[in-house]
């Protein structure tokens, strides 16, 4: 019969949250909230950033011509201005992208007779750098998140409870497609079950460990070939008092967890 899952299984969490009032806690973690959103709002915010800070000192830039009097004086040779062969907006804002960005075509320059436009050079110089260092940041760690790397994690399609050594076993088979390993592997799983308490409180979505080696280390993974990975029913398990045609109407889930780090990123 279909159910609803917790965790489907491309590892996506079926949670969504709703009646969230204090929205202003995402703002304070902006980096994460970044890396979080949708690629089509990831790259419309960093087109956005770049696209209001060069707008915001071209207008600047501008503003400083305009008041200084160099627009009316763009063809007096005698008269020094606060950037040379700036005649207009455009020529201010294409002035804004070439700063920020370094580039120096050499055509538009600042002269050392205008204090307020050295100023503003270290400006648009300083925050240029920190807007590169925040917005390419948030695009490395949002290109290197494992979501694709775990598109060749391969998990069995079912788990069995079988007898392995004499003792009922819970095992599931799980295999990693790439030449490349994943080091310090290690792997968890939890039981996700409604459970009710002594004292009367219904508890939704109750979490239990589920042990799969912690004690024997046997949870420590060396990924090189498909492994088994096994739960013992014993005593100390979750499953240890749950007969087979309990097991088959029981509404429950694991949830296993794949933990690592790619050796070449």
């Amino acid at each position: 019969r279909q159910r609803q899952r917790y965790v489907e299984k491309d590892g996506k969490c079926n949670v969504q949250h709703g009646n969230v009032r204090e929205t202003y806690r995402y703002l304070t973690d902006i980096f994460t909230t970044l890396v979080d959103l949708k690629w089509r709002f990831s790259l419309l915010v960093f087109i956005l950033a770049y696209a209001v800070t060069w707008l915001f000192f071209g207008l600047i830039w501008w503003f400083i011509a305009y008041c200084r009097g160099d627009l009316d004086h763009l063809e007096d040779h005698a008269w020094t201005p606060c950037v040379n062969n700036l005649n207009g907006f455009v020529s201010a804002f294409l002035f804004s992208i070439e700063t920020e960005t370094t580039i120096g075509y050499g055509h538009r320059v600042i002269t050392d007779k205008c204090p307020e436009g050295i100023v503003l050079l270290l400006l648009q110089a300083i925050l240029g750098s920190m807007v590169n260092a925040f917005m390419v940041g948030c695009m490395f760690v949002k290109i290197s998140q494992p979501n694709k790397r775990a598109e060749t994690l391969v998990f069995s399609s079912h788990a069995v409870v079988s007898l392995r050594d004499d003792r009922l076993c819970l095992m599931f088979r799980v295999g990693d497609l790439r030449d490349s390993h994943i080091v310090e592997a290690s792997i968890r799983a939890k039981l996700i079950k409604s459970k009710q308490t002594q004292e009367g409180e219904f508890i939704p979505l109750d979490q239990t460990d589920l042990s799969v080696g912690f004690e024997t280390g046997d949870d420590r993974l060396f990924l090189v070939s498909p492994l088994i990975i096994s739960h013992e029913i014993d005593e100390r398990s979750p499953f240890w008092d749950v007969s087979r045609h309990q097991l088959e109407k029981d509404d429950f889930e694991i949830v296993v967890i794949l933990e690592g780090m790619v050796e070449a990123t």
